[in-house]
């Protein structure tokens, strides 16, 4: 499923694997984050983070009448603070949707997949 975006000059469609690779991108960029997590981490795998081209399985979208809302799977850095890194996440995402595609996202939801410890 594609998002459109209506313009004066006419439609834009931005698909969702486009969308998952700004997201992913913004949510790597943030200290803590150790990488993506598959949202069906039972099916997938618990301890796969996902390299660049999987992003979307990470990330969920959906199209509302106030914009898209995204949901970010991540994996994340053991001793970090998890209510700062969402925060992080959150703003950076909402800034790269923004300022790349022109997407408004009222809402983003973080949720924490696992927490990777140093062994």
């Amino acid at each position: 499923m594609a998002i459109k975006i209506q313009t004066q000059n006419g439609e834009i469609k931005v698909e969702n694997d486009v969308i998952a690779s700004v997201v992913g991108g913004a949510t790597i960029a943030n200290p803590g984050v150790v990488g993506m997590a598959s949202r069906a981490a039972l099916r997938d795998g618990v301890n796969q983070i996902l390299n660049r081209e999987n992003y979307g399985r990470g990330v969920v979208i959906s199209q509302t009448d106030a914009g898209v809302i995204v949901d970010v799977y991540i994996v994340v850095q053991y001793g970090m603070k998890l209510a700062d890194i969402s925060s992080s996440v959150q703003r950076k995402v909402k800034y790269y949707l923004d300022s790349y595609l022109g997407i408004h996202v009222p809402e983003v939801n973080v949720i924490v997949q696992g927490i990777e410890t140093k062994d």
